[in-house]
């Protein structure tokens, strides 16, 4: 068995994945709220090549055989601030997620901030959830009562009247958080969010996505030139087999 080809091989899938991910942050830079998608990478061990045929196998005879381990997350590096005017864009300084209740009745959680009125006068998102105030219960807005007045720790008011607080979630472990649809995130079920108490929240301003396109234009660059390489390397191993069996008859 060709050691070296099958870890050439496997370094393909893992630039095949890293790729995917570069991808994916290009195609979302301009999506508001969105985190970069990361890729680490690591080794692993998959038994040993074995030298010496007088030692026992498994006994310091041989060196292990190391294949690229794949490690994806996520980076909750703040995005960039920018400003649009619209009283319902909201974007959070610092720590936290806005909390949502999707229509089957769970939440969810967003730095996404765009927020709208619904046909019912309820605060929403794009994709027509609740946004929640601390309460729980969603924001409702009063007809004919002025403009409204998101103030830096999320109370939201509309004249003179106090409607809610927005709620701003936060999670000792972001790294155990999973995407979903929507750029939404969900904990795990034995994780509970920890309400913001001071959070920062900037009114008319929308969060930018955390990637850096130039970044990940090199990103590919790399890829494309350690894809070439490997291949380059199993052209090479199997034409030296190709050689050794002719060799052999």
């Amino acid at each position: 068995m060709n050691i070296g080809m099958y870890q050439s091989a496997a370094s393909l899938s893992a630039l095949e994945r890293w790729q995917d991910s570069v991808a994916q942050n290009i195609t979302s830079s301009q999506v508001t709220g969105f985190r970069k998608r990361t890729i680490n990478f690591s080794t692993q061990a998959a038994g040993e090549i074995q030298f010496n045929p007088r030692k026992t196998i498994g006994h310091e005879a041989g060196a292990p055989m190391l294949f690229p381990k794949v490690n994806s997350g996520i980076n909750y590096v703040s995005g960039e601030a920018q400003p649009t005017r619209r009283e319902f864009d909201v974007a959070i300084q610092g720590d936290g997620f806005f909390e949502m209740q999707r229509a089957d009745g769970s939440h969810a959680f967003s730095r996404n901030g765009e927020f709208r009125l619904s046909a019912e006068r309820t605060l929403i998102t794009s994709s027509g959830d609740q946004v929640l105030s601390n309460g729980g219960s969603p924001i409702t807005l009063l007809p004919g009562a002025g403009n409204i007045v998101i103030n830096l720790d999320g109370t939201v008011y509309q004249g003179e009247t106090q409607l809610g607080k927005l709620s701003i979630q936060k999670f000792a472990d972001n790294s155990q958080l999973m995407s979903v649809d929507n750029g939404y995130f969900i904990p795990p079920a034995n994780m509970d969010p920890e309400t913001v108490d001071n959070p920062e929240l900037l009114q008319g301003y929308l969060e930018g996505s955390n990637v850096t396109p130039l970044r990940e234009m090199v990103d590919l660059v790399l890829i494309a030139r350690a894809y070439e390489a490997n291949q380059k390397m199993i052209n090479t191993l199997d034409q030296q087999m190709d050689k050794a069996l002719e060799a052999l008859g």
